[in-house]
This record gives C-alpha cells, structure tokens and sequence, in this order.
C-alpha cells in the first residue's frame, strides 16, 4: 500500500505538471494564472507566428537530415559489429556510446571547440546536424544491435548458397528482418533532435536557430500563452513517435 502510494506520488509530480500546461493551453485568459474560460485562440495566434514557424521549420529540417544519417551510421555500425571482426573492435564500441552517457554540457563545448578552433567550420545548419547526429545514431546502433542478436546465421548463409551476393543477401534478407529495430531508432532519433536544446545552444547560429532555443527565448522574457499551445503539440507528437518507437521495438 505504502509503495503504491509513493508510487502515485512520484507519478503526480512528474505529470501533473505536464497536464496542467496542457488544460491551460486551452484557457482564453492572456495571464496565463487564472482560469477564464476554454478557447483555442492561442492556437491560433501560434499559427500565425512567423517567428516561432521559422524556427520549427529549422528544427524540422534538422531533425530530418539528422533522422537520415543516424539511421544510415547507426544500421551500418551495428551490422559491422556483428559481421567483422577486427583489432580493437571492444574498445571501438565502447567508444560509440560514449555519447550517450557523457553530460550534454560538455559534448556541446567539445563540438564547438572542434567546429570552431580546429576545422573553422562557421555554425549553422550544418555544425547543427553533425553535432545532433554524434548523439542521436548510438540510439540507433543500440537498437539494431539487440535484434542481431536473435539473427540466425543460417538466413545468410542460405541466401548465399541460393546465389546471392553478399549485399544482396544483406538487402533482401538481413534488412527486412533489422526494419522494426531500424524504424525505432529512427523515430527516436528524430524525437531527440526535434527536442535537443543544450548542445544546440553551442551548435547553431544565427540563421539556424531552433524551436527549443527560440521557446527558452521566449520564456526568459515571460509566460506567453502561445508556449502553453506550442508545447502542447510538442507534447503530443512527441508521446506518439515515443510509443510508435516503443511498439515497434517490442517486435523484436
């Protein structure tokens, strides 16, 4: 009983929140404290925000191309893994987790110093991608790797004996049985960059600024009702790719 209710407890603190912003989302009053009424005017008005609009246009660009590459590099690397064997392949992934573990604060510092100190490379889309990439493709390897370990060698073997080529059998073979893994770590992947503010902070620039970085912008200055309605809708997309993500890495 007792664990039940610490249980609820914990839950409430972390959700009630959540479900507050949401229901205030929905309140037609522009303070944002008190309760007037239901309207759907700050939806509205946040579909009429140019700014806010560019900025998740950015934030969906990146999160796409970054989808794309963390899937490409995380599928290949985990299948390289599990294929090859090679001097210093323990250590080598060790290293690819790396990211998920160290503390964003100093991935974003490292990325700059790198991007800024050593390749001069100016930030903007590009350092922005590669830096939401570096953390988002281990997911994906992560995943890809759990479900190559119920792979039978046999399924390759046999496509090669009936005379596939080593790609080929890896394409029409190896890949249809890694898709509910891959299509996963996609959708996490995309979930993270479209959430990611930390090492954006470091990564972007002027012209690339995403949503996360203007919502903080916004919020610093005071609790505009629009937030209310946009992280509503954030909340809900991200809830939806979390379990699809979920539901299709329980195929496993």
């Amino acid at each position: 009983m007792a664990l039940g209710l610490w249980t609820a407890g914990i839950l409430a603190f972390l959700y009630l929140p959540i479900a507050l912003l949401v229901v205030f989302s929905f309140n037609s009053s522009r303070l944002n404290i008190q309760w007037e009424g239901f309207s759907m005017q700050w939806y509205a008005a946040l579909f009429s925000n140019k700014v806010l609009i560019t900025a998740f246009q950015n934030s969906l660009l990146v999160a796409s191309v970054t989808t794309v590459l963390s899937t490409i590099l995380g599928t290949l690397g985990a299948w390289m893994l599990h294929r090859y064997r090679f001097p210093f392949q323990s250590a080598l992934g060790l290293l690819i987790f790396v990211p998920i573990v160290m503390p964003e604060v100093l991935m974003g510092v490292s990325l700059l110093v790198l991007f800024v100190q050593f390749l001069s490379i100016p930030l903007g889309f590009t350092t922005l991608v590669i830096a939401h990439t570096t953390f988002c493709f281990p997911f994906v390897l992560v995943g890809v790797q759990a479900r190559l370990q119920g792979l039978d060698p046999s399924l390759e073997e046999a496509a090669m004996d009936l005379g596939a080529t080593p790609f080929q059998a890896f394409w029409k073979v190896i890949l249809p049985f890694l898709m509910p893994a891959i299509v996963a770590g996609a959708m996490m992947s995309f979930t993270l960059s479209l959430d990611e503010y930390i090492v954006s902070v470091f990564t972007s620039g002027s012209q690339s600024q995403t949503l996360p970085l203007k919502v903080y912008g916004m919020a610093k200055v005071g609790l505009n009702p629009q937030l209310n309605a946009l992280s509503a809708i954030f909340i809900a997309a991200t809830f939806a790719f979390a379990m699809s993500a979920h539901f299709l890495g329980r195929k496993r």
